[in-house]
């Protein structure tokens, strides 16, 4: 697709500002499903796009289903705010993630009625493919709009009931003892690690779905997080395994009949949809004929 095959809407509910989407056409589609990507803070929309054409691929001898892709207010290329921030003490923190999934409600109800003819969303069987922070407002629109989820594809989800910093030790509570430190870890680099962490993600401010949980390769996110200031050894200690026992949580947030994961994503980081499209591709097919 083109930059000519974006498009832009007004939300009703927020007439004032536009949202960038891109809508694909369902193809011999009888049972209506809505494949909606939920992107993280880091990447827009546009980095679904390998995915989405793995995904035709795979599904050139059956049904395709609709598939949206946005890029939330303020992001990629919605350029407009949310107008709910406007006039705000700090326009930065004026809306919440319930607003944000009321957004999303708001657009998918607009476009299904729009491009596919559906007036009531209760009938169309909405699949969400999430990564980081997308995940966990996937997981909050099907609490708060029960039945509507089909289908949760969760990629690195961002912890959401917890906080990255108690992750790793730290060095100046009472009793700390440095000799427990794993080899190659100092306290010098937990004191970092905690820093760059508070700063990057704690700044001051029907049925049951189908769900699949994903995280990344251990050693491909270790390398990253250098660029946080963390060294592999600390990441490798303390995060990668504490993430992963959290996405063991995750997979748990459905009956057992209806939950795959977690698997790891070889050679991907946090952005799995960048660095292993085909996987996601693959899984999300999976998902997809469980529910044809």
């Amino acid at each position: 697709m083109t930059m000519a095959d974006f498009e832009y809407i007004s939300l009703t509910t927020k007439p004032s500002a536009k949202i960038c989407f891109r809508f694909h056409d369902p193809i011999s589609e009888e049972k209506p499903v809505l494949i909606v990507f939920l992107n993280g803070l880091g990447l827009p929309q546009e980095a679904w796009s390998p995915t989405i054409t793995r995904l035709k691929e795979l599904r050139q001898s059956c049904r395709m289903p609709a598939i949206l892709t946005y890029d939330r207010y303020g992001q990629g290329l919605t350029i407009d705010r949310d107008p709910n921030d406007a006039g705000a003490v700090d326009p930065t923190k004026a809306h919440d993630a319930v607003a944000v999934i009321q957004d999303l409600r708001q657009l998918i109800v607009q476009v299904a009625s729009a491009r596919m003819g559906i007036t009531d969303i209760s009938h169309l069987s909405l699949v969400f493919v999430a990564n980081s922070i997308g995940c966990a407002l996937g997981r909050l629109f099907a609490q708060e709009y029960p039945g509507l989820v089909a289908a949760l594809l969760l990629l690195d989800s961002y912890i959401a009931n917890t906080d990255f910093v108690s992750a790793y030790p730290d060095p100046d509570a009472p009793g700390f003892d440095p000799s427990t430190l794993p080899r190659g870890v100092t306290p010098e680099n937990l004191h970092t690690t905690r820093e760059g962490m508070r700063r990057l993600f704690h700044p001051d401010g029907g049925k049951r779905p189908f769900v699949v949980v994903i995280g990344h390769d251990f050693d491909v996110f270790a390398a990253e997080t250098t660029r946080m200031g963390a060294t592999e050894a600390v990441t490798n200690a303390y995060l990668n395994p504490y993430w992963h026992k959290y996405n063991e949580g995750l997979a748990h947030i459905t009956d057992p009949d209806r939950s795959r994961g977690p698997i790891q994503a070889p050679n991907a980081g946090h952005f799995i949809q960048r660095d292993n499209p085909d996987l996601v591709a693959h899984e999300l097919d999976t998902l997809l004929r469980k529910l044809s």
